[in-house]
């Protein structure tokens, strides 16, 4: 076991030597067991918490360990000193580590964690491969240019192929990895792992926790494809580097450090992604994984600099990050803490923030003070004075910062790229069982939707019902659970509803008149309107077409805003407006009855006249579909898709499973999971991503319009 450091130690660390990584993958990969191994063998945990037994570290919050999934990312700093050789600095070298949850319906988890990280660990499933989820991940990690290392975990498990999935990684992640390490064997033959740029081989002779590998010469059995594929990833890396190349060419040596440090390079340009392989429950292949992360995936030196812009002018500015720089930072997430309150999470890039000290919120326009300043371990915490460039704490104290919002010093402002999330897809009506839970449910309900970006809180105006929307049925339960539990709230709850969109599929226009005389002053608004469709996923856009000042300049702000309103209550079946394109062109106005209010009325009712001949449609959510299950089943389970108003889109065979893949409307999903275990026996699961809103077909549209007329009668 190597050395505790003790994280106050941390200043001592130079910034070439930390390391912001976050652990990605599919449900049930294996990523918070690999969490687990990585802080034992660093010294931050001394027993190895189990998922199946309820105990990881990182997965605190009861509603985790009772499911055994990951709901909430959670932050840890650990220290770690090299195993084998190396051609960076024999030294401590600190892991600020970020374990993300692997439920698609936690996916704000994932997006704002790969937001602040400089490098991602990427764990697949050995016998799955890449699997649905991986991709979605992996897409979300390209978005934010995060470098990343693959771990093929799970090498022990009936089914396990290495090269399968490797071969995986290029189809449908289309990068080139660059093969690390050979297994020695799979299944229960799993032994070991060889490295190829030093041929040597690790064993682990037992599967003890604290087991040290033994390193031995590369059997005979495996020397031939040692060299094969070790010649392959010398071509590689020498492809990337100049030098390197000529070299090559000239068959000349090139020493391990050499490749080492080009490889390095190409892993932080994003044009290899290193893959190595074991068993993170057999505690097999972690440390070779762990010297990886010191060896290719970048420290906050090797990003170099970030841009922003200055709040309020398209200027570009960027900052070195480095703690000599103007304080730059990035509040990531939110979470609500019964012994401090409101905690924020927020990744240094440059510059100190120091305890007790006042910065600046570029996003809100307002100072904040900064409170206390916490090092995370999952939910425990260590105060410290100061935090600086390359750091990741947590800051007790903030009032009006929100998730994806910029601090920075007053003197210097900047504001960084924000965080961007997904739609909710499905929502459910509540309401408190008694009038006490009234209060106090407004007040769960806000700290809840302040600490989760895709939690979303709408009332009906004609049922007087709270309509909570999310990103699954899971998302919600959760959410629920915590009401009650946290925040000791009950409160009864609705069958979960999808959150469909309305839209237009043709050109038109509209008038928009409001004239009211009643004594005294009257009331006048007049808009002229043009509408159109936009491409879908585009959301509302507006534009001004006025001239001469047929509507004054004042008014024209009112009246977007009455359109806006009148496009959220929908004109089909009371659902939300999207992809439209309002073009305000003409109208008039009263000298002295004219106001914003008039305006606001006169783009509402403009809207409710447009939208008469512009030929309305529903749009309900499609989701991503992917089914593993036995051979047996599949006839079963496709027809059973049929009739759920699914198109294939392919079917797969790994082994003794098959893979469907299709696109089905949510709406036809719900309670699925449950129905497909008892088709087949237990034995098959499946997995729904978001993918994109489509058209309802004209029947069901009629179903949902009529039920919505009948609602309000």
């Amino acid at each position: 076991m190597v050395p505790t450091i003790k994280t106050t130690d941390r200043d001592k660390i130079p910034l070439e030597r930390i390391r912001n990584i976050g652990i990605i993958a599919h449900i049930d990969a294996g990523k918070t067991t690999t969490s687990e191994r990585i802080l034992f063998y660093t010294g931050r945990t001394y027993k190895i918490g189990e998922v199946h037994e309820g105990a990881a570290t990182m997965d605190w919050m009861a509603q985790e360990q009772e499911r055994g999934i990951t709901i909430v990312s959670a932050a840890t700093t650990t220290f770690w000193t090299p195993h084998f050789d190396t051609h960076l600095p024999v030294a401590p070298y600190r892991f600020n580590i970020i374990d993300t949850p692997g439920h698609v319906d936690f996916t704000a988890e994932v997006e704002r964690s790969l937001r602040v990280l400089d490098g991602g660990i990427t764990v697949l499933d050995a016998s799955e491969g890449v699997q649905s989820q991986s991709e979605t991940v992996w897409r979300q990690a390209d978005k934010y240019n995060v470098p990343r290392i693959c771990f093929v975990n799970k090498m022990d498990k009936l089914g396990a192929d290495f090269f399968a999935v490797v071969q995986d990684i290029i189809e449908k992640f289309g990068v080139t990895p660059a093969v690390m390490v050979l297994p020695m064997g799979s299944e229960n033959q799993f032994k070991g792992v060889i490295q190829l740029l030093e041929r040597k081989a690790l064993f682990w002779k037992d599967n003890a926790a604290d087991t040290e590998p033994e390193v031995g010469e590369v059997p005979e059995e495996y020397k031939d494809k040692v060299e094969e594929l070790r010649a392959k990833l010398v071509e590689q890396i020498a492809e990337t580097d100049d030098v390197l190349l000529e070299k090559y060419f000239a068959d000349e040596e090139i020493t391990v450090n050499e490749l080492k440090t080009a490889l390095r390079k190409a892993v932080i340009d994003y044009k290899l992604v290193p893959i190595y392989a074991g068993s993170s429950l057999k505690n097999t292949g972690i440390q070779p994984l762990l010297d990886a992360v010191v060896e290719y995936l970048p420290s906050p030196l090797d990003i170099d600099h970030i841009t922003g812009t200055v709040p309020g002018k398209e200027e570009e500015v960027s900052r070195k990050l480095i703690p000599d720089e103007k304080m730059s930072a990035l509040a990531f997430k939110i979470q609500t803490d019964p012994h401090v309150g409101k905690l924020t999470y927020v990744r240094v890039y440059s510059g100190m923030i120091k305890s007790g000290s006042y910065i600046y919120n570029s996003s809100q326009g307002e100072k904040e003070r900064v409170g206390r300043l916490l090092l995370m371990h999952a939910n425990e915490r260590e105060e410290i004075d100061s935090a600086r460039a390359g750091e990741i704490v947590a800051v007790v104290g903030f009032k009006s910062t929100k998730t994806g919002d910029t601090l920075c010093d007053e003197t210097a402002p900047i504001q960084l790229e924000g965080i961007t999330f997904a739609e909710p897809v499905i929502s459910l009506a509540i309401e408190p069982k008694t009038k006490s839970d009234q209060e106090k449910m407004g007040l769960a309900l806000a700290k809840l939707a302040e600490e989760d970006p895709t939690f979303t809180i709408k009332s009906n105006q004609e049922t007087g019902q709270t309509i909570i929307g999310g990103m699954g049925e899971l998302h919600l339960e959760i959410l629920v659970d915590r009401m009650k539990r946290e925040f000791k709230v009950d409160a009864n709850v609705g069958a979960p509803q999808v959150a469909y969109r309305e839209t237009i599929t043709r050109q038109s226009q509209g008038e928009g008149k409001y004239i009211k005389q009643s004594g005294g002053r009257g009331q006048y608004g007049h808009v002229f309107l043009r509408i159109e469709p936009r491409d879908r996923g585009t959301g509302y856009e507006f534009v001004n077409e006025i001239t001469g000042g047929a509507v004054p300049r004042e008014y024209i702000e009112p009246a977007n805003k009455g359109i806006q309103e009148s496009l959220e209550r929908g004109f089909l079946a009371g659902y939300p407006m999207t992809d439209i394109k309002v073009t305000l062109y003409d109208g008039s106005y009263h000298e002295v009855d004219s106001s914003e209010m008039a305006f606001k009325m006169a783009g509402s009712l403009g809207m409710r006249e447009a939208v008469k001949n512009a030929g309305m449609v529903l749009l309900e959510p499609i989701m991503k579909v992917e089914v593993t299950t036995p051979e047996e089943y599949m006839g079963d389970v496709i027809g059973d898709m049929g009739s759920r108003r699914a198109q294939i889109q392919g079917t797969n065979q790994r082994g003794s499973v098959v893979i469907i893949t299709a696109l089905a409307p949510l709406a036809e999903m719900q309670g699925y999971v449950t129905i497909l275990r008892s088709m087949t026996k237990g034995r098959a699961s499946s997995v729904m991503l978001p993918s994109h809103y489509d058209i309802v077909p004209q029947n069901i549209t009629d179903r949902i319009v009529k039920e919505h007329q009948g609602g309000m009668n």
